[in-house]
């Protein structure tokens, strides 16, 4: 079930993130209520794409990630998501680590640019991880990922 509850994390972010696309840029740059929300939101999404590694039934004996990064590598390792994917979420993760880490001055232009065009990345991955849940726990899953 906490599976379920991590994909369910993701899914709002991710509505949240579509949401926030459609805020002007010239608004996000100037005002920092705005920026505030935005950077909120991409740090739930990046780490609520993480959070399933540890449920996964894909991970068998591998061991746990000890970074963000690495658990994308161990997912394309055990060919639950490709390749390119998982260069793009570690990308993501790193992204997600500046913001963390150096959220004093962020590169404004830069989270915009991310906030317009990564988010097909976390949506594919979401698709993929909805796939492989169903499949593990498909009587489990019945309706849960659902349009609301």
């Amino acid at each position: 079930m906490r599976l379920i509850h991590h994909m369910w994390e993701l899914e709002e972010a991710l509505r949240d993130r579509e949401r926030y696309q459609r805020i002007p840029k010239e608004q996000f740059l100037q005002d920092r209520d705005t920026q505030n929300m935005i950077h909120h939101a991409m740090l739930l999404s990046i780490p609520a794409g993480n959070r399933h590694s540890d449920q996964c039934d894909c991970r068998g004996g591998v061991e746990k990630p000890l970074t963000y990064r690495e658990t994308f590598e161990i997912l394309a390792g055990e060919g639950v998501i490709p390749e390119p994917l998982a260069r793009d979420l570690s990308n993501l993760a790193g992204f997600r680590n500046l913001l963390v880490h150096v959220y004093w001055d962020p590169d404004l232009k830069q989270v915009y640019a991310i906030l317009q065009h990564d988010l097909a990345v976390l949506r594919a991955f979401s698709g993929i991880m909805k796939e492989h849940v169903s499949e593990s726990d498909s009587a489990e899953q019945d309706g849960f990922f659902s349009e609301r």
